[in-house]
This record gives structure tokens, C-alpha cells and sequence, in this order.
């Protein structure tokens, strides 16, 4: 048989696209069916790393994909939604999870790849529903998830005539952890194991590779799938490395284990195939699913031990900010409006001091430029973020309790508290996009630039936090001289704005740096709007 290298590599990788496309398609049109509600899931049943194997599986099966999910957990760690403890439980169920893409490619209808596609086409093409459309998503990237298997396998099928690719097979069976080296590397180049497990299933069936030389490369697929969460976690928490650390950990736990045990793993796997009569590619599907299950089952009890080991491997104190609300508890609606009204009023003050502490963190970036403050200033925007959509539902519930009317006027200076505070939140986060533009294009601002920059970020700071000084204790003389110091914030942004101009007509700084200059002046100008509407609530109920 003559090989035809240029239409055995067209094949192989255009599979291999179609079928990464197939997954990813798939997996967006089984998550917009799911309502997006991933991250939901992910924060509230992960109260025990049980539920967080549950958790981890249901969302993995929902995008297809452990790493989307493994990426998400290390998000949500870095920002304090998920302890790490809780963290591990959901990587375990995020690899078995990942599993049933292998089960479906194990269900052989690559003869009706094309057929399924024109189905997912129509739905997508001449319906307007939009549940239909994600239907046809989900069944368009199933179809080519199989249309990418049925040409990765025919580019595959002339390796059988190549000496060396059976020398290799033979030097797989022989040396387990050439294929262990041999899986890693190869998925962390794709990306994705599924993609890699895929390919381990069609040169199985074509009998390319035996079940002995298979499996050590599975093992490899494994631990090379968490390359992803480490990519994620550059740059991001102590926690969120010690979440993505986690994941190589337990996959390199589990492929040594599995290595020791190879032989009766194998012999396990050949008894299964024998009595339920697998075709190859269900053979290592049930191969990945009893791997993913068993090492999650045997390292679960040790999930305290893995936190331990990953603390000490990445030292250091981390500051991590709670995300969750603390003073929100709906029984209070119920029982007692008055009580429930304070606790919100709790809870906007906290949401308050992320704000303030964001501001001052935003500062501390423009000041040093160093990443961890940037870090801090997204994840603190993030927080209020969700305390601005648990306060205000909460707020929304307490509305149809009874209150009195000076009750309701507070009710109403709460709402409308939360909103300013979360505008405060978008303009420091714009603030540090600005800071972050400046950095990549290397604009260069002068020194009095940054002065004046100092001076008008310190009396915004302060100005903000005696507007909470001045809701927390209702005390009008703070609020008004919060409203004499945005008087002198307005001021100031006209007058640098001007100082600005009469620099870049000097040529002193380039105009690019004068965009930031002013956007930036104008966010802070901005904040201090917010921070008067504060006081001006307060003002307003002393009255």
C-alpha cells in the first residue's frame, strides 16, 4: 500500500479540527440549554467534596469539557467563592465527568456523522426558537464530533504499513512509561483530552495500538488535560495555583498508582471487554471511566492530605476575598422586616469597604504597576459585583414585607446605595483597564502627570469613605463635607484636565498618554458622583 503522507496529514488534522469544533459547538449548545446557571451550580453544592464530585461531574457533562470546568473551579477559588478543599472535590468529578465524551464516541455511528449534521443544520438554519437552535447545536456538534473521528481514522488506517509505527506500538507494550510521556505531551499540545482519547480510540479500533500499549497512554492523556488549569492559574491567587497544583497532583497520584497496577488493571479491562462483547473504542472508554472513578474514589477520603501537601508545596498567605453575603438570612424577612432591613444595611456597608478597598488598590497599581494589585482591585469588582445581585434580590423579597414608612424611605436609600456603590466598582475596574492599556503600549506619562493623578486619587479615596462613615452612622455633618469635597473634585478634574492639555501642546507627553491621563481623572470624578449620591441619600433622610 502506498503511503500518501499529504492526504494522511489533510485527513488526520482536519479530523482533528472538526472533531474540537464538534466537542466545543456541542458543549456551548448543552450549556446555553442549562441556562449558564454552570457557575451557580459549582457555588452552592459544593458544600462537601462529595457534593463537589457531583458537581464537578454534572457541569463537565454539561460543556463537555474538564478543563472549561477545572478553569472555572480555579476562578472561583481565586475568587474566594470556593474553599480549596471544595475545589478538589469538584476536580475529581470534573475528570469523570470527561469520561462520557469517550462513552459517546464508543456509540459507533460515524456511518451517520453527515445525516446528523444536516439534522443539527436545519435546526439551526430554518427555526427561530431559540431552544431549537441550541438543539441543533447540540446535535450539529455531535455530528461532527463523529464526521472528525471517521477522517482521523482514515488518515490513521496507512500507518499500518509503516515499520517504525509498529516498532513504536511494540516499544509502547514494553515500556509503559514511554506512552505515559507519549499521552502527556500530545494533550498538552491539543488541549483537550477528549481530542487525545478520541485518537487513542481510533487507532485502537483500527488495531494499531494493543490494549497494553493503550493504556499507559490514557494515563498520560490524563495528566496532560491539566496543563489547562495551570495555564489558568498564572498569575491568579495562592489559592487558584494551589486549586490548579491540586489537579496535577491527583492525576499523577492516580497514573502511578495504575502503572504499579497495570497488569491486573489490563486483565480487568480484557475480562469487561470479553463479557460485554466492547467494540475497541468502548473498551477504552470503560478503561477511562474505571481510571477517572477509581482514583477519585481511592484519593476522596484524602481530599484534607491533598490540601495539606498543595500548601506546602506553594507557601504564603493569600488574600482572599469572601465573596459570599454574611448578614443576608431570608428568615428574617419572614420574622422580622426591621431586623432584616439592618442586616441588608450591613451588607451594603460591607459591600461598601470592597469598593473603598478596590479604589486603593487600583492606586496602588497605577503607583507600582506591579500585576498583584490589579489582581486584587478584578477580584474585589467581582465581589461587589455578586453582593450587588444577593443584596438587591434580597432587598427586592423584603419589599413585600410590612414596612413603616420611615422603613420603606431606608429600603429605598439601600437600592439606590447599592447601585452607586457597584458604579464605583465599574470605574476603578475601568481605571485599571486604562492602567493596563498603558502598560502593553508603553505610554509614558510625566512625573507631574502622576502627581496630579496622587493627589486627586487620595481625596477620591477619602471622599468615598466618609460617605460610608456617614451611612454607617448617619451623621449629616460627614455627609455634607463630602458634598464640599466632590465640590473640589469636580475642581481639580477641570483643572488638570486643562494642566493636561497645556502639556501635550508643549509636547511634554504624547497624546496617547493624554487619553489616559483624562479618562482616568474622569472615572475618579465620577466615583466622587457616587459618593455624593451616598451623602445625599443620608442628607436626605435626616430631613
Amino acid at each position: 500500500m502506498e503511503l500518501n503522507l499529504q492526504e494522511m496529514l489533510f485527513e488526520f488534522f482536519g479530523g482533528l479540527g472538526i472533531f474540537l469544533y464538534g466537542i466545543k459547538f456541542m458543549g456551548d449548545g448543552l450549556q446555553k440549554s442549562a441556562g449558564d446557571r454552570l457557575r451557580d451550580v459549582l457555588d452552592r453544592f459544593t458544600t462537601n467534596p462529595i457534593m463537589g464530585v457531583l458537581a464537578g461531574l454534572i457541569v463537565t457533562v454539561l460543556v463537555q469539557s474538564s478543563s472549561a470546568t477545572t478553569v472555572i473551579t480555579v476562578g472561583l477559588v481565586s475568587a474566594g467563592f470556593m474553599t480549596l478543599r471544595q475545589a478538589i472535590g469538584v476536580i475529581m468529578g470534573a475528570n469523570i465527568g470527561t469520561t462520557i465524551t469517550a462513552f459517546i464516541i464508543g456509540i459507533d455511528v460515524g456511518e451517520y456523522a453527515l445525516p446528523i449534521i444536516a439534522v443539527g443544520s436545519i435546526l439551526l438554519f430554518f427555526f427561530k426558537s431559540k431552544k431549537v437552535h441550541n438543539i441543533g447545536q447540540i446535535v450539529f456538534g455531535f455530528g461532527a464530533l463523529f464526521y472528525g473521528l471517521e477522517l482521523m481514522s482514515g488518515g490513521m488506517k496507512p500507518l499500518r504499513s509503516l515499520e517504525s509505527f509498529h516498532e513504536l506500538t511494540v516499544e509502547l507494550s514494553s515500556n509503559p512509561f514511554l506512552g505515559v510521556v507519549i499521552g502527556t505531551v500530545f494533550t498538552v499540545i491539543v488541549q483537550s483530552s477528549s481530542a487525545t482519547i478520541g485518537i487513542l480510540q481510533g487507532l485502537h479500533a483500527e488495531n494499531l495500538i494493543n490494549l497494553n500499549g493503550a493504556l499507559p497512554v490514557l494515563f498520560g492523556d490524563n495528566v496532560g488535560t491539566t496543563i489547562t488549569a495551570v495555564l489558568a492559574a498564572i498569575g491568579t491567587s495562592i489559592a487558584a495555583k494551589r486549586a490548579a497544583a491540586t489537579h496535577v497532583l491527583f492525576n499523577l497520584i492516580g497514573t502511578t498508582l495504575f502503572l504499579i497496577l497495570l497488569k491486573p488493571f489490563t486483565a480487568l479491562i480484557e475480562i469487561i471487554r470479553d463479557n460485554l462483547s466492547l467494540n475497541p473504542e468502548m473498551t477504552i472508554a470503560f478503561a477511562h471511566g474505571i481510571f477517572n472513578t477509581t482514583n477519585t474514589l481511592i484519593q476522596l477520603p484524602f481530599v484534607a492530605v491533598l490540601a495539606l501537601i498543595v500548601t506546602k508545596l506553594i507557601p504564603g498567605e493569600d488574600s482572599i476575598v469572601e465573596y459570599k453575603a454574611q448578614h443576608l438570612d431570608p428568615v428574617f424577612i419572614e420574622q422580622s422586616p426591621s431586623i432584616a432591613l439592618g442586616q441588608a444595611k450591613e451588607e451594603v456597608l460591607r459591600m461598601g469597604k470592597f469598593a473603598l478597598k478596590g479604589l486603593e488598590e487600583t492606586n496602588e497599581f497605577l503607583k507600582t504597576k506591579n500585576t498583584k494589585h490589579s489582581s486584587n482591585a478584578y477580584q474585589l469588582e467581582e465581589a461587589i459585583n455578586n453582593l450587588d445581585r444577593k443584596i438587591t434580590d434580597y432587598l427586592v423579597d423584603l419589599a413585600t414585607s410590612s414596612l413603616s414608612e420611615h422603613e420603606s424611605e431606608e429600603h429605598s436609600m439601600l437600592i439606590d446605595t447599592v447601585r452607586d456603590i457597584e458604579r464605583i466598582g465599574d470605574h476603578f475596574e475601568n481605571i485599571v483597564e486604562l492602567i493596563e492599556y498603558q502598560q502593553a503600549n508603553k505610554v509614558k506619562m510625566t512625573d507631574t502627570a502622576m502627581e496630579d493623578l496622587e493627589v486627586m486619587f487620595n481625596l477620591t479615596v477619602s471622599t468615598v469613605e466618609e460617605a460610608l462613615q456617614a451611612l454607617d452612622q448617619k451623621n449629616p455633618d460627614t455627609a455634607r463635607a463630602v458634598v464640599t469635597k466632590e465640590d473640589e473634585i469636580d475642581r481639580m478634574e477641570r483643572t488638570l484636565r486643562k494642566q493636561h492639555i497645556l502639556r501635550m501642546n508643549e509636547g511634554q507627553c504624547t497624546g496617547q498618554a493624554g487619553i489616559v491621563f483624562v479618562d482616568i481623572i474622569s472615572n475618579l470624578e465620577r466615583i466622587g458622583d457616587h459618593a455624593v449620591n451616598i451623602a445625599e441619600y443620608v442628607l436626605g433622610e435626616q430631613k
